[in-house]
């Protein structure tokens, strides 16, 4: 009996337990404010600046790479990676042996075609003196056969002596037109020689040329930002194909940042924009650049064409001139050439600025679909949401360009009202017109919670 008892109590107590905690939920619930809890701002004037973001590279303004046009053995190297050289010094040296022989057989390949031009221009002077002696003869001729044609009339000479002299005659005449084509042939082969002296000189040229290119020479003045060979290695010449490269010179002194930007930002970015540009070695500092140049086309195009791959990311190159004037700071610490080629940085490029506008914060601005009586299809409208008294009253708004906090408001609000900021859930799903609000209060909502 007293079991049973012991059993009834404890179940009367649970029961109480229930009870006690169900009115305690109830009791919460009821004093618990009612509607949705809200933060809000004032719409106010703002200067807005538009930027768009991007990461890349360092690299110089000017940097030439040095191939060899011959092809040989480094037989000395004058430099080392790092070393200022200025434009016409000696980098290098290609082995000159061969070319030296080449060159030598080109020498003596023109004293040979000057020879020929000698020799074809006294044939030239012996066939006119050939040829003078031929006319002097041939008045000789003449004169007698002159003669010889009244002796004839006269019946002093018989008609075989006068056919004698006849034909002496018409031999001269045909030596003299021999002579002449003689003269002839041979200033012929005098200008065939003069023409062969040219192309022996033109070779004996490009010898020596060869000959000349086995000195490497700096064409412009930098530094040594990268050293790709040692003395001893043979290397490519560009004359016959794609060359060995032997190094690179770079103006340290002249800095640029290449970054990626989207497509979808590129139509933003024009030149002469300014631009912050933070570089990863030195933390905390910023410098400032200016766009100088932009890719017309994308960079991912490969050699065969655009890639039709729609996956694929567009990004556009975008050339930066870093400003010597935000880093001349380091240069006066002791660092000559503060950037090296490679270090990352990333920008923000400033693409556009209003001043003295209407900004609301950017999470207030959100989306709904338009009520249509279903003919046709609903469009999204952007929307702010109000509080008035403590209900939602839904604007419909038109915006501007934004930057990381506010946005431009061109149509829909007027510098003061008072619009619903937050909680980010709650402007871009939950609220609709005629939502009920509250204004959160910390302490309260954080008890409620």
């Amino acid at each position: 009996m007293a079991k049973k008892n012991r059993r009834k109590y404890w179940l009367m107590g649970l029961l109480l337990l229930l009870v006690i905690a169900i009115a305690g939920v109830y009791f919460k619930n009821k004093n618990k404010p009612k509607g949705i809890a809200i933060t809000k701002e004032s719409v106010s004037k703002r200067t807005i600046i538009e930027k768009v973001s991007a990461s890349g590279k360092v690299f110089p303004e000017t940097e030439i790479k040095i191939s060899s046009d011959v092809s040989g053995e480094i037989v000395e190297l004058f430099v080392e990676e790092g070393d200022s050289v200025m434009i016409g010094q000696v980098l290098a040296k290609i082995d000159p042996e061969a070319f030296k022989s080449a060159v030598d057989r080109g020498r003596a390949t023109v004293n040979n075609s000057k020879a020929q031009v000698a020799l074809s221009k006294s044939q030239i002077q012996s066939n006119i003196a050939q040829k003078e002696q031929i006319i002097a003869q041939l008045e000789n001729a003449q004169n007698i056969h002159q003669r010889n044609e009244k002796l004839l009339k006269d019946g002093v000479i018989s008609p075989q002596d006068f056919e004698q002299s006849e034909s002496n005659l018409l031999a001269l005449q045909a030596n003299l037109r021999a002579a002449e084509a003689s003269i002839q042939s041979a200033q012929q082969s005098a200008e065939g020689a003069e023409y062969s002296v040219q192309s022996a000189e033109a070779s004996l040229k490009e010898l020596q040329t060869n000959l000349n290119r086995t000195t490497i020479k700096a064409p412009a003045t930098g530094v040594v930002s990268s050293l790709s060979v040692e003395q001893g290695e043979r290397v490519v010449g560009t004359i016959q194909m794609t060359g060995t490269e032997m190094m690179r010179i770079a103006n340290l002194s002249a800095m640029e940042v290449q970054v990626d930007v989207s497509e979808n930002d590129i139509l933003r970015v024009s030149l002469g924009d300014s631009v912050d540009i933070e570089v990863d070695a030195y933390l905390d500092k910023i410098f400032k650049g200016t766009i100088t140049e932009i890719a017309n086309s994308a960079s991912n195009i490969s050699t065969a064409g655009i890639s039709l791959n729609s996956d694929q990311v567009t990004n556009f190159i975008v050339k930066i001139r870093i400003d010597p004037s935000s880093y001349q700071n380091l240069i006066s610490q002791g660092l000559e050439f503060p950037f090296r080629p490679g270090m990352s940085a990333s920008v923000d490029i400033y693409t556009h600025k209003e001043e003295n506008v209407i900004t609301v914060p950017i999470q207030s601005v959100t989306t709904r679909e338009e009520e249509t009586d279903g003919d046709k299809e609903a469009k999204l409208l952007e929307v702010v949401f109000a509080m008035e008294a403590d209900t939602a009253r839904m604007i419909e708004v038109s915006t501007g360009i934004q930057d990381d906090d506010y946005i431009i408001v061109t149509a829909g609000l007027e510098e003061g009202q008072e619009i619903i900021t937050g909680p980010y859930n709650a402007v871009s799903k939950t609220i609709k017109e005629g939502s009920e609000l509250r204004v959160k209060e910390d302490k309260e909502d954080q008890e409620n919670e």
